[in-house]
């Protein structure tokens, strides 16, 4: 997304990451199917790679002797998602990370995939993927899948994962890397084919602007930090909600805290300038913005499905939100 803060940020999730460096890193995020939950159907997927190594730390005791690590039993049944990521990068390019929001998603996604059909054969937009983590794996199942983004740099690094996990997919399926500008009207401008050739490898067709109307699952993790942003993306949703099938949003976000001159404590100003958009279900406040339609939210229980994704700790700070349009806005 566009920005002009030159703040550097560096997210949380490093898996096997190298200290000190800034540039594009691989990782490989292993997906493990949980104990709890039966393999049946996707078999050949989480067999794929059964023989996953346990990675082992060699250190010494006290006493300088060699500790060697007791190997822990840990679920054979997973398989390898690889991920081109930046460690560190300015604000505006905060999509070429790995946010801990995006695993949480990525365990949702995974749990629906695995335990329901409700995502088989669905039309999914992803908006601010990034690096397109959970979009990939949805689109195990989806008939088709948009990931999203802004800026060059942002999209060719997605378009780089779709590419480094075309194993994942379906035979069935599609996955289309595609722009998408907030801050701009919807719908986005579709190609004439005068565009320079990297305008062109992202850019929207007639036909897959009809397609992306008939959505009925979008996903965004980890877009809510900026007020600016979380106004535009909003205003999106409310021209694109109401377009062909029924729509429901899954948006995971963490929680930043900052010490706030104005209340003199620490607050989450972006989380609640979040909430405002947001009515809880059964909830009939007053919008400070009365012309625009009220999103109907429910803030769902991460203990409601386990981890997939095994290299990261959830924390106390992300939230996953089901999201929808008020029924009463016409």
């Amino acid at each position: 997304m566009d920005g002009e803060d030159s703040s550097e940020v560096m997210s949380e999730v490093h898996v096997g990451c190298p200290p000190h460096s800034s540039g594009p890193h691989i990782s490989c995020f292993t997906i493990s199917l949980p104990p709890e939950v039966e393999p049946s159907r996707y078999n050949e997927l989480f067999e794929a790679e059964a023989a996953a190594s346990v990675r082992e730390v060699l250190t010494l005791d006290d006493d300088g002797d060699l500790v060697l690590p007791r190997r822990s039993k840990q679920s054979t049944r997973c398989f390898n998602v690889t991920i081109q990521h930046n460690i560190t990068s300015l604000i505006p390019s905060v999509g070429l990370q790995v946010w801990k929001a995006e695993l949480v998603l990525a365990d949702f996604v995974m749990h629906k995939m695995c335990t329901s059909s409700d995502f088989n054969g669905i039309i999914s937009l992803e908006l601010g993927a990034g690096t397109g983590l959970a979009g990939i794996l949805l689109s195990r199942v989806a008939w088709t899948v948009f990931l999203t983004d802004h800026g060059n740099y942002i999209l060719d690094n997605c378009a780089k994962n779709v590419q480094l996990n075309s194993g994942v997919f379906s035979h069935q399926g599609s996955v289309h890397v595609r722009d998408l500008n907030w801050m701009n009207p919807w719908p986005p401008i579709f190609s004439l084919g005068n565009s320079s050739a990297s305008q062109e490898r992202y850019s929207w067709n007639s036909s897959e602007l009809k397609e992306v109307q008939r959505a009925s699952v979008l996903l965004a993790a980890d877009v809510i930090y900026s007020d600016d942003l979380t106004d535009a993306l909003f205003h999106t949703l409310k021209r694109l909600m109401p377009l062909g099938s029924k729509k429901v949003l899954y948006l995971a976000l963490e929680k930043r805290y900052n010490f706030s001159l104005n209340d003199l404590d620490v607050v989450a100003n972006g989380y609640s300038h979040f909430r405002s958009y947001i009515m809880g279900e059964g909830e009939h406040r007053r919008f400070e913005r009365e012309s625009f339609p009220a999103f109907v939210g429910k803030c769902i229980d991460l203990n409601e499905f386990p981890q997939y994704v095994r290299e990261y700790d959830r924390g106390n700070d992300v939230e996953l939100w089901q999201i929808k349009r008020s029924e009463n806005e016409s």
